[in-house]
């Protein structure tokens, strides 16, 4: 039986990625979609359940949005290495990944609407700044096909829908259509995350 080779510090560096996406985003994204389920099973006095399951569904999804854009920084940082970045690069991308992480934590400690929209916008737009490091290999293929073809560009609007949905979690509540807006998304997300999940898969067999 022939030994299994040993991995480089590269080749353990790119499999942070997948497996925080394996192993924490999605069960916490599975748990999250239940949790809503049976949120709304409870608003419509269906299902008696404990009053806490609300906010379980909130904090779980904020988990998962954080867990998310943990591992697309490790995913980049990893691309950044293995291109060669020079000490410059990583001096920029380094201040960028500081703001998406600066953004992300203003996110859930600001209350005003406003302000927490600027906040995920910021955390979205410093992320895609990273992304278009020349040194990284960005997918330039027109929309529509991008999104549902591209790792990277599925993985941005992914993160981009579930960082406008933290922003406006404290309105959903309270607001028929915001509900209905918030049920749509997530449809959308669930198709996203089925397509990152292919993507992905076939990025890693094909190197």
């Amino acid at each position: 039986m022939a030994a299994l080779p040993s991995l480089t510090v590269s080749q353990w560096f790119a499999l942070v990625h997948p497996v925080l996406i394996i192993l924490f985003v999605y069960p916490v994204i599975g748990a999250t979609i239940r949790l809503g389920i049976l949120a709304r099973e409870r608003r419509l006095q269906l299902n008696p359940i404990a009053p806490t399951v609300p906010v379980e569904h909130v904090e779980h999804g904020r988990w998962a949005t954080g867990g998310l854009l943990l591992a697309v920084l490790f995913a980049l940082g990893h691309g950044l290495a293995d291109g060669g970045a020079g000490l410059a690069t990583w001096l920029v991308v380094s201040l960028q990944a500081a703001a998406v992480a600066a953004a992300f934590v203003a996110l859930l400690r600001t209350r005003r609407l406003m302000f927490r929209l600027l906040c995920a916008w910021s955390c979205w737009l410093f992320l895609l700044l990273i992304s278009l490091q020349p040194l990284l290999i960005v997918e330039r293929s027109r929309l529509p096909s991008a999104i549902w073809e591209s790792h990277t560009w599925g993985g941005l609007a992914l993160l981009a829908l579930l960082l406008f949905t933290m922003a406006v979690q404290r309105e959903i509540a309270g607001r028929l259509w915001m509900r209905q807006l918030h049920v749509s998304l997530n449809v959308l997300v669930a198709l996203l995350l089925a397509t990152q999940a292919v993507t992905g898969t076939r990025n890693l067999l094909l190197g």
